[in-house]
């Protein structure tokens, strides 16, 4: 059982996503559902979810519902794998789904030590800014604090009756009381929306917030006078690591992309990375590369080349040993120069109008 404890606290890495589908009991994601899919659907990033089919036919239906993530401002940026979750809420977003982001500044606090004054400024200065700089509509996203949400933190209260020690150790592993007080606030947090209306919704996140989707479910199940909709769920895989490794993580800067992050920093880490290319280039030219180990090649694929044909000319002539290791690092470096330079004008762009962000008034 350990090798399958994903968490949101811990640091296990996910090779065989197959393998996390059955022992969980994911549906495997169909592209076919969604119209219109961004990159990350297409390009089978988003491998898995739960009750995809209600959320399918509320777009298809225009009916209500809503999406919702939350931000942990416990670092002063974010890293790309933050992104693809922003892109599917924005997914979301695009198809009508009404869209909130809470700011788990109690998780910061209970599980990171982050007092709530320093997860206020950072999500301030820069978390909220920086979704939205990503292609959220502020007009349209709904923010909060936990904090500051009585009706989250009582109704957590209310739902951790529900609640046995073995089934959070079954979950998480580690019953730690932060833990259990983190997990309980999250339940409230991925319920909310319902707490006026009963409509479905969905939380797009990568895979190590599974068990907080789980959890709520379990809970719903439970607690029958509420008449809640058990939330449904989209999954993304893990944006890997420069180094090869399945998973960008904070541990190892030197193989992680930040945002910001200065363009000569973030050039060096890319030419840096593993690659599939061959030993020599004579080899490289008659054999190609061994593109499904190439973390350049990964990059472009998940977050810097929208356009599928491009994609696609890439991969056959990197594969073909047309195009060479260094061509495929300095092509990611153009391509994240342009989108870096986006990302700071638009940044710098929101933070001159925070006035604008709606947050909830308790």
């Amino acid at each position: 059982m350990a090798k399958f404890m994903v968490d949101p606290w811990g640091s296990v890495l996910i090779k065989d996503y197959k393998e996390v589908m059955q022992k969980f009991n994911l549906e495997e994601f169909n592209v076919n559902l969604f119209p219109k899919p961004n990159r990350l659907m297409r390009r089978n990033i988003v491998f898995a979810g739960t009750d995809l089919k209600v959320i399918s036919d509320a777009i298809k239906n225009k009916k209500k519902y809503y999406a919702l993530t939350g931000i942990m401002p416990s670092h002063d940026k974010i890293h790309f794998g933050t992104k693809a979750v922003v892109e599917n809420l924005k997914y979301f977003q695009d198809n009508n789904a009404l869209t909130y982001i809470l700011i788990a500044d109690l998780e910061a606090l209970c599980t990171r030590g982050i007092s709530l004054k320093e997860s206020h400024e950072r999500a301030l200065n820069f978390h909220i800014p920086a979704y939205i700089a990503l292609g959220l509509d502020a007009k349209k996203t709904v923010f909060y604090f936990q904090s500051q949400n009585k009706q989250v933190i009582n109704s957590s209260y209310d739902f951790s009756r529900k609640i046995t020690l073995n089934e959070f150790r079954a979950l998480y592993g580690n019953p730690e009381p932060s833990r259990i007080m983190a997990a309980t606030t999250q339940i409230a947090d991925i319920l909310y929306p319902q707490f006026k209306e009963k409509i479905p919704g969905i939380i797009p996140v990568g895979i190590d917030q599974r068990n907080h989707v789980q959890l709520t479910r379990d809970v719903v199940s439970r607690m029958k006078n509420y008449n809640f909709i058990p939330p449904a769920a989209l999954y993304t895989k893990f944006t890997p690591s420069l180094d090869g490794d399945v998973k960008m993580s904070k541990s190892k800067p030197e193989s992680m992309i930040e945002l910001p992050e200065d363009i000569n920093s973030v050039c060096k880490k890319i030419r840096n990375a593993v690659t599939g290319g061959r030993k020599t280039l004579a080899e490289h030219r008659k054999l190609g590369a061994v593109i499904e180990k190439d973390m350049v090649f990964e990059l472009l694929k998940q977050h810097l080349i929208e356009d599928d044909k491009e994609l696609q000319r890439i991969h056959d002539n990197y594969k073909s040993g047309k195009m060479t290791s260094n061509e495929i690092k300095e092509l990611a470096c153009e391509k994240i120069i342009v989108f870096m330079n986006k990302f700071n004008t638009n940044l710098d762009k929101v933070r001159n109008n925070m006035h604008k962000v709606k947050f909830v008034e308790f």
